[in-house]
């Protein structure tokens, strides 16, 4: 009995025993540690971490998810092609804008997708033509949302060309007053401001700034990318008592004001214009109900091919108004061609050889004069299209009309035989006699 009580005192006093040496170890550790490095990166920490659920990292996640979506990646890509010259390589910011983008337009496709389908549900083909129409209206949303950033970043050049006036009288150097003036990271045109003071100071400015050129997010930057480059290569000179290169400067300035005033005006006075463009659409299927509900004379006009032709022109000409509103309504903001033009699917179906010969048979031949005027259109209309690529747009353009036709044409076959065999007689008056 003494012998196990000896062994337990034992335990207990080795427990003991090492529960103050991890205390002590502990101390010791955490001296060292205050002491350290890892106290200063703890430091540097403090704050810069976000929230678990925050909207930062929802977006973030929401753009991974979007681009695993097929239909939606396609939206995703176009976004990106945009918002990556406004962001300059910034892959957090244009992720995160992508994503805003993307779900605004979604939370309002959506339900106009679902109350669509309740609306129109007993007519499949004005239910799949609102459905392609919906699908033309998320471009419209997305391209407006990129305009309205691209418009932003317009207005802080204002601001960004001022303070760049300001800092040349004070450093009378370009590159040092783009620098002083670019350090504001909370505007997008300081990344833009960033990249021109890259490009002033690289081993090579002159085919660094030919690249910017080409991603530039509009014309006024690259004005000014360019007698920035040519005031540090050859110097400053004083036109009527003023800098030659603030007087540029200025000159800019005002076209920009004139361009926000004209892209102001635009908005003005298209605002709301695609969505009334489309309300004879929207409005078709009820106005239909509530003429067979209260003129049930109608009901046979409607049921048949009359009524199915004169519908199918309302919606091919509502379909073009949308078109043309659209068109009027491009200010040209971040002019950047968003589709893939090194390798895109007509180059990779003109590769496959039983397509190609196809091709081929309707393609003039080479050295022709039909040829060369075809050539010489291409160049004239600054398309990236190649010969190639334009008949088989052209083909598959035909076909497509051709299959469309044939299916209108079958409908409408199908509608007049089934007004033949179910029409009954009429045996009403449209106006009725009261005694």
């Amino acid at each position: 009995m003494e012998d196990s009580n000896t062994i337990i005192y034992y335990i207990m006093g080795g427990a003991a025993g090492l529960f103050v040496l991890i205390i002590l170890a502990y101390v010791i550790l955490s001296k060292k540690m205050q002491k350290s490095e890892y106290k200063k990166i703890q430091r540097l920490q403090e704050g810069t971490k976000e929230n678990r659920f925050s909207a930062e990292i929802l977006l973030q996640k929401l753009y991974l998810t979007y681009i695993k979506i097929p239909f939606l990646k396609r939206y995703v890509l176009k976004i990106r092609r945009r918002l990556e010259i406004i962001n300059v390589d910034d892959e957090y910011a244009t992720r995160k804008g992508t994503a805003k983008i993307l779900t605004k337009a979604l939370v309002i496709l959506v339900p106009l997708i679902v109350i669509t389908i309740m609306i129109t549900y007993t007519n499949y083909l004005i239910m799949t033509i609102l459905l392609l129409f919906e699908i033309f209206m998320i471009d419209t949303l997305i391209d407006g949302s990129v305009d309205k950033i691209d418009n932003t970043l317009l207005k802080e050049q204002l601001d960004f060309f001022s303070e760049i006036r300001h800092a040349y009288h004070e450093y009378n150097m370009v590159e040092e007053a783009i620098y002083q003036v670019a350090q504001d990271d909370e505007k997008n045109v300081s990344r833009q401001g960033e990249k021109i003071y890259e490009i002033l100071i690289s081993n090579d400015p002159e085919s660094e700034l030919e690249k910017y050129y080409d991603i530039a997010p509009n014309s006024f930057l690259k004005e000014f990318a360019g007698i920035s480059y040519l005031t540090k290569e050859f110097g400053d000179r004083k036109v009527e008592g003023a800098s030659l290169y603030l007087k540029n400067v200025n000159n800019i300035t005002q076209e920009m004001q004139l361009e926000i005033l004209k892209r102001d005006k635009l908005n003005y006075v298209f605002q709301s214009l695609s969505i009334i463009s489309i309300a004879p659409v929207l409005l078709l299927e009820p106005l239909k109900n509530w003429a067979i509900s209260n003129f049930s004379f109608t009901a046979s006009w409607y049921q048949g091919k009359a009524g199915m032709i004169v519908q199918i022109i309302i919606l091919l000409l509502t379909f073009i108004s949308y078109i043309l509103v659209r068109r009027l309504k491009d200010n040209g903001s971040t002019g950047i061609n968003t589709k893939n033009t090194e390798n895109p699917w007509q180059a990779r179906l003109y590769k496959k050889k039983p397509i190609k010969k196809i091709v081929d048979l309707f393609i003039p031949k080479v050295g022709t004069k039909e040829y060369r005027k075809v050539g010489q259109l291409l160049k004239d209309s600054a398309s990236h299209l190649k010969i190639e690529w334009l008949y088989i747009n052209r083909i598959c353009l035909f076909i497509a009309t051709f299959i469309v036709s044939i299916i209108v044409f079958a409908q409408l076959h199908a509608v007049a035989i089934n007004y033949i065999y179910t029409e009954p007689t009429t045996d009403y008056d449209i106006i009725r006699w009261t005694i």
